[in-house]
């Protein structure tokens, strides 16, 4: 083949190649409904998000350096985080493999051969041997044209897979960080639990003490005796039910530290862990900051590209390919000019019936794209409705948590003024009792709406996607 002719065939499948075009369909984003602005309102700060933000340390906003210590140990040890770790690193080698299709592939071959012909093999040569060697050596390269982008789409349709796989790990990632934090306040709160029920055992304690000296006294009588010991009996039994409560909180984050439970301990703490200021943007901020949005939404551009290598399926392939090297029958001498070979063209492959087959794929594909979106928006509506409903809580806990404060003080007036009512003789013991546990049950029911508020910010930080700009 003259240079002339190279060179036309060169020009030719150049054209073509410019000329390729892409048989995906436009990218369109599924409509989701998004309000202006959250129904619930409370005191919250405005917030800059976006999908590449960092999504921690957030949790440093709770002022506790023990759960900024167990956070750290949950990042580095945690073994379902090492899992999604590695299945985002399969997606994008995968995603790598799939971009070497738009280079050409150079392959190098040698083989040495002892060969016999059929002495009745057609065509055969009279003066031919019947045995001989063959000694080759050559390089050859394969290009295929992507005349339909239907590699390009490829690609297009594993990077995108990449940076879903990619954005679920960041899912993961602030899903377990916030199941650690949300463990770790609940530790406190039973930590406080377990303070105020051991201040209660010893307080009913003294009271038992006081009816069995009013009743040896001839002062009281035995029912008042039974009934301080039920009160006594009841706290040290909530004593109980509370640290197993605690220890079974405390062997859940060993887990997720990835931690020997057997070997893990965390001190008890009855700080109040304050409720922090949490920033929040406008609804619209979700579809770029949430970690599961940003997945959802890049396996729909996957599934959209898929429909552009489907389609691709009913026109032509085109293929350059090109072969050089040396081929000899002897050893000695092999690798010389006159032993040279070489061979280039192109290669045109088109489908002409497979029954339906390609058909079948197209409409795979539309199917997966019109799934993918739906799942879309069912990820987004679903997001908008956790963030409502922390907000809901948090407004709400934050004024029932007020309430709840004044009861408590007014039930502990309640219990000394009845306490002083039954050391005068002016007072039966079951008025006692009843404020007794009356007094226990508001101070309890505040420290649980304590830390249902520190939880319902856990969760609407992981609702919100985590990070934001310290600005």
């Amino acid at each position: 083949m003259s240079g002339k002719k190279i060179t036309k065939i060169v020009l030719l499948v150049s054209s073509i190649f410019i000329s390729a075009c892409s048989l995906a369909p436009e990218l369109k984003a599924p409509e989701v409904p998004v309000a202006q602005s959250y129904k619930e309102t409370a005191p919250w700060m405005p917030a800059r998000p976006a999908d590449e933000l960092s999504r921690g340390p957030w949790w440093v906003l709770f002022s506790d350096p023990q759960l900024n210590e167990l956070e750290q140990k949950l990042i580095v040890n945690n073994p379902d985080l090492a899992a999604a770790i590695a299945h985002y690193k399969q997606a994008e080698a995968y995603s790598d493999q799939l971009r070497s299709g738009l280079f050409p592939s150079l392959t190098g071959a040698a083989n040495v051969q002892r060969n016999r012909q059929s002495d009745r093999k057609p065509l055969r040569g009279s003066s031919s041997d019947s045995e001989y060697s063959s000694y080759t050596v050559g390089v050859q390269a394969d290009y295929e044209v992507d005349l339909w982008q239907r590699v390009a789409n490829q690609v297009t349709a594993g990077k995108a897979t990449a940076d879903a796989a990619h954005a679920d790990l960041e899912s993961a990632r602030l899903s377990l960080q916030a199941q650690l934090a949300e463990n770790y306040v609940i530790l406190r709160g039973l930590d406080r639990q377990i303070e105020l029920l051991k201040a209660t055992v010893a307080a009913n304690q003294k009271s038992l003490d006081l009816t069995k000296a009013r009743h040896d006294g001839g002062v009281a009588p035995g029912l008042d005796v039974t009934r301080a010991q039920t009160q006594c009996y009841t706290a040290q039994s909530q004593v109980e039910q509370a640290i197993a409560q605690r220890a079974l909180t405390e062997h859940a984050i060993a887990a997720l530290v990835g931690a020997s439970v057997s070997n893990f301990n965390i001190v008890a703490n009855t700080t109040e862990i304050p409720v922090p200021e949490i920033p929040l943007g406008v609804p619209s901020d979700l579809l770029q900051r949430r970690p599961d949005i940003a997945a959802a939404q890049r396996r729909v551009a996957a599934d959209n590209a898929s429909i552009g290598v489907a389609r691709a399926a009913f026109f032509p392939s085109l293929t350059l390919s090109g072969i050089i090297g040396f081929q000899s029958d002897t050893a000695g001498n092999w690798i010389a000019a006159p032993n040279t070979f070489w061979s280039i063209g192109p290669s045109l492959l088109l489908n002409l019936f497979d029954a339906g087959k390609r058909k079948a794929q197209v409409r795979q594909a539309e199917a997966a794209l019109d799934e993918s979106g739906a799942r879309y928006r069912s990820v987004v509506l679903s997001a908008f409705q956790q963030v409502e409903d922390n907000l809901a809580l948090l407004n709400h806990y934050r004024l029932a948590s007020d309430s709840q404060e004044s009861a408590a003080t007014a039930a502990q007036k309640s219990l000394n003024f009845s306490l002083s009512r039954y050391r005068a003789g002016g007072a039966s013991y079951l008025e006692v009792s009843t404020s007794q546990a009356l007094a226990l049950q508001t101070q309890r029911d505040s420290l649980d709406l304590n830390t249902r508020q520190l939880r319902a910010s856990i969760q609407l930080i992981r609702a919100l996607g985590g990070g934001w700009s310290g600005s």
